[in-house]
């Protein structure tokens, strides 16, 4: 090697020791950040309730925990696509204070809940075991109010569509979520409608239907991504970072199969058959599911109490707007036998 070729491969060794070192004291800066969050400590405990340990119908197990008082009334908490039941944080306390019992559970192939028997992730499934966990958990003399979020409130959907909703169930809160057309309004990938069709591939191969495997840590790159897709302004880093916990820990097949499912669903028709009183929860922000799929819903139930349009907040309400997610289901709680009173929009 000649004098010059040394020098330009020691530049190049110095060059990479630079950036390794460069993105060492980037990622100690992120995780000073996080720590330094005010809401880190409260993230870090997530309330433990009694365990249920619940079988669907086709055999796979269900991991669900009771919270709050046995003798009150139920509360069904059915979270959202690559998230836990602890995703529920801020909102269950808030409901127990209030005097509800609280069940919350792992979707299928998330968290503690088992892998998907035979594989299967279909939307059909979800509402499968929702209808385990309603069978196993609430008491025979009442009717639960239900809240789902994202995933969450597909799987009310798809559940309602081959069962008794006013046996089961007194109310419903569908929080940032759509039953169909999902990737077609998405603001994930803002692209002219002359490209939708390449967004759609992107968001199903790359975004959705990615097995792709993920890093078990936070980082800035990994963190200001999931802030961009998921997050509106005012969240903080603790709160994001903690969302990014449940998503590593996502399964990869149970994540990709999941998504591919949401997005060739078409569940508009079961709206009709949601017939209790209903509330909708929308966030102005919200890049994944836009407003304009919660107004959809909300004109199509057949018993819409109101249509709550959050400003300044994204996908993920329950944590970045705790309190009105929680008053929203105490109030359908409260009022879910009075007589329909249409659809109110607030901001």
């Amino acid at each position: 090697m000649t004098a010059a070729g040394h020098r330009r491969r020691l530049a190049g060794v110095a060059g990479l020791a630079a950036l390794a070192s460069a993105g060492a004291l980037a990622e100690r800066r992120h995780v000073r950040r996080i720590a330094a969050d005010p809401e880190a400590p409260a993230l870090q405990e997530p309330p433990t309730g009694r365990p249920l340990n619940i079988r669907s119908a086709d055999g796979t197990r269900l991991h669900a925990e009771a919270f709050g008082p046995e003798a009150a009334d139920t509360v069904v908490l059915v979270h959202g696509w690559t998230e836990t039941l602890s995703f529920w944080i801020y909102v269950i306390p808030r409901l127990v204070a209030a005097g509800m019992r609280v069940v919350a559970y792992d979707l299928r192939g998330h968290g503690r809940s088992e892998p998907a028997a035979a594989g299967e992730y279909a939307l059909a499934r979800f509402g499968e075991d929702l209808e385990a966990v309603l069978e196993a958990s609430v008491p025979e003399e009442q009717r639960a109010v239900v809240a789902g979020h994202s995933l969450g409130a597909m799987s009310i959907a798809a559940w309602a569509e081959d069962h008794d909703v006013p046996r089961r169930v007194r109310g419903v809160a569908m929080i940032n979520s759509g039953v169909g057309d999902l990737l077609a309004e998405q603001l994930l990938i803002p692209v002219p409608s002359i490209a939708r069709a390449v967004s759609q591939a992107i968001a199903v191969r790359g975004f959705l239907g990615s097995r792709a495997p993920l890093p078990h840590f936070s980082t800035p790159l990994s963190y200001a991504a999931v802030r961009y897709s998921a997050f509106g302004p005012h969240a903080s880093p603790a709160q994001i970072a903690f969302y990014e916990r449940m998503l590593w820990t996502t399964p990869p097949r149970a994540r990709a199969d999941a998504g591919i499912a949401m997005s060739a669903m078409d569940l508009f028709g079961a709206l009709a058959r949601l017939t209790v009183p209903t509330v909708v929860v929308a966030g102005a922000a919200d890049r994944l599911t836009p407003p304009s799929h919660s107004r959809r819903i909300a004109e199509m139930l057949p018993d819409c109490r109101e249509l709550i349009v959050l400003p300044d907040t994204a996908h993920m309400s329950p944590l970045e707007r705790p309190a009105e997610v929680s008053a929203a289901v105490l109030s359908l709680a409260a009022d879910a036998t009075e007589a329909p009173s249409g659809i109110a929009r607030a901001s």
